[in-house]
């Protein structure tokens, strides 16, 4: 069963909270789901990203998620192939490395309809 990859801020967890109704299309699916961040611990706690209902991973900025080894990192920590998953990401720059690395991911912009979203994660979660 394929991982869902999660972006953290101003995707799921924004200046008011955790995205509620992105949380439902996520449950809505049984997959493993896995929160990235850029962010340290100091970061987290200012933005929110605590307490999260899906495993927070981090590199803390040693790569950021702007560059290609910290999707490859993030994949030995979990022993993951790409193929194993999925991706949705609103920074254009941390979308083609997540690509460069092989990952199937989404650029998610809040302006699109959810069901945007939705239609990609079931159309790539078999």
């Amino acid at each position: 069963m394929k991982s869902i990859l999660v972006d953290a801020w101003n995707t799921f967890v924004t200046e008011n909270g955790m995205d509620r109704d992105l949380k439902k299309i996520l449950d809505s699916f049984p997959n493993p789901k896995i929160i990235l961040t850029n962010a340290d611990q100091q970061e987290r706690n200012t933005y929110g990203i605590v307490n999260m209902p899906y495993e927070v991973f981090s590199l803390e900025h040693n790569p950021n998620k702007t560059d290609k080894a910290y999707y490859i990192k993030m994949l030995e920590f979990y022993n993951l192939e790409p193929s194993d998953v999925v991706y949705f990401e609103h920074n254009v720059e941390a979308v083609n490395s997540a690509l460069s690395a092989g990952i199937n991911t989404h650029h998610y912009k809040k302006e699109d309809d959810l069901g945007e979203l939705h239609s990609f994660l079931k159309n790539n979660l078999v």
